[in-house]
């Protein structure tokens, strides 16, 4: 069979890697793949692989959304060209993953899904796909997006708009193209999506929760010098991983718990932006995304405990990637975060640096011991 992959990313970050391994699975297996992304592309050299739009492109839909909160409409000329190839490839199954990221207009993709005949799957990553703006919406402790999205209170979050309020537009738009589409299952990695798609718009369509995997030929305990290169052989390491620190990932928490840790600890957090580097402590040490899956499994394996403080998650997937460098890993309870963590042998604590603290010192004393 001809499968055809639709991401924003293609190899990098959790959702590129899975999209490229699940071509890697099925080309195994004797089926042909094209993985299409929008930007960003890393160690992909072994899948056929397209480019929608250019940088270009990406950069004029991310401006149009700063100004008019538009995202997913823009790309026009680049979706439509890359539609023009699809009905060239003619692939039997369609599998979509995020469709946010200012590289694809959803209208002319749906208007094509509606009517193609394909097998269509949708694996969801997050919540943007049901409401009027965000990707996540607990942390704010919004519900509009079950009745209809209104006066977004994070608008400024990402997909940031500057100026309008466009989520009722976008809400509305999105419910008229997202629903009805024959022969579509969504695919979640938890079931704390599960119960959240099953309270939107879309649950019309069967959902099928299926836990996300990792490369355990790259994730896996990896020798490195990790420590000695930053002065850390005698501390004990507290690691915290994000693509992006949103302050829905905690890093609010990992600061408070510096100021409690003793000297013997040290916290290292992987992934912050230059700007988050100078405001944080620096008895924290910063270090920016890493340049492959292989150096992030070297920083997990030197760690000594994973901490995931995050507040919104679908699944957790750097909870999973620690515990397969054989990182034991702490995380919040009453996320999706939970469910990797009692899947795998993480331990779950509630919210707060004071239950973080008293979690560490318990599972690292138990491993003194």
């Amino acid at each position: 069979m001809k499968y055809l992959f639709i991401n924003v990313l293609a190899g990098s970050a959790s959702t590129g890697r899975l999209a490229a391994e699940k071509c890697r699975e099925l080309m195994r297996q004797g089926h042909e793949c094209l993985l299409a992304y929008g930007r960003g592309i890393t160690g992909c050299e072994d899948i056929p692989t397209v480019q929608i739009g250019t940088r270009a492109d990406y950069c004029l839909h991310a401006a149009m959304s700063r100004v008019l909160d538009n995202p997913g409409f823009g790309s026009r000329g680049a979706t439509a060209e890359f539609l023009r190839r699809v009905r060239e490839y003619d692939p039997d199954v369609i599998w979509l993953h995020n469709l946010h990221g200012y590289y694809i207009h959803i209208g002319l993709l749906f208007d094509y899904l509606r009517g193609c005949g394909k097998k269509i799957i949708w694996t969801l990553h997050d919540c943007w796909s049901f409401t009027g703006h965000c990707a996540y919406f607990d942390f704010v402790g919004c519900d509009r997006w079950k009745a209809g999205c209104h006066h977004c209170p994070q608008k400024h979050s990402y997909p940031a708009s500057l100026l309008l309020d466009g989520s009722k537009r976008n809400y509305e738009k999105k419910k008229a193209l997202f629903t009805g589409i024959p022969n579509m299952t969504l695919v979640v990695p938890s079931h704390w999506l599960e119960r959240r798609v099953k309270e939107s718009f879309l649950k019309e369509y069967p959902v099928e929760v299926v836990y996300n995997t990792v490369n355990t030929q790259i994730f896996k305990p990896t020798p490195s010098d990790f420590r000695q290169r930053y002065g850390l052989e005698d501390k004990k390491i507290v690691l915290g991983v994000a693509n992006i620190w949103e302050e829905r990932k905690g890093l609010r928490d990992f600061v408070a718990l510096s100021g409690m840790l003793e000297d013997s600890y040290k916290i290292v957090l992987v992934g912050l932006s230059p700007e988050q580097s100078r405001q944080i402590p620096t008895s924290i040490l910063s270090l920016p995304r890493t340049k492959s899956a292989a150096e992030l499994a070297e920083i997990y394996s030197a760690a000594d405990v994973y901490v995931n403080p995050s507040v919104e998650e679908t699944f957790g997937m750097t909870a999973l990637e620690a515990q397969c460098c054989g990182t034991p890993s702490i995380v919040y309870e009453d996320t999706a975060c939970e469910e990797v963590a009692l899947a795998c042998g993480g331990t779950v604590v509630p919210r707060g640096a004071e239950n973080l603290l008293r979690a560490i010192e318990t599972m690292l004393k138990e491993v003194e011991a």
